[in-house]
């Protein structure tokens, strides 16, 4: 995970406990997850829009290339 060992991961955990404090660490790791799941889900709905655009878009494009060849 990102390059990091076991170690490391436990050295950030106990790093983090200690300057948040048990209480609030929980809800900590609940928003970043929900962060992360958001980003992920906004970068597949990019990827599936760049894998296949919307026909509007590609009729359009295939008219105006048209266009530029009858010119």
């Amino acid at each position: 995970m990102f390059g990091l060992g076991i170690t490391e991961i436990v050295a950030i955990l106990v790093i983090a406990l200690i300057f948040i404090g048990p209480k609030k660490l929980p809800g900590l790791a609940k928003g970043l997850g929900k962060g992360i799941r958001e980003f992920q889900n906004a970068l597949g709905g990019i990827s599936d829009q760049i894998k296949n655009p919307p026909k509007d878009q590609i009729i359009e494009e295939k008219d105006e290339s048209a266009q530029k060849a009858d010119s």
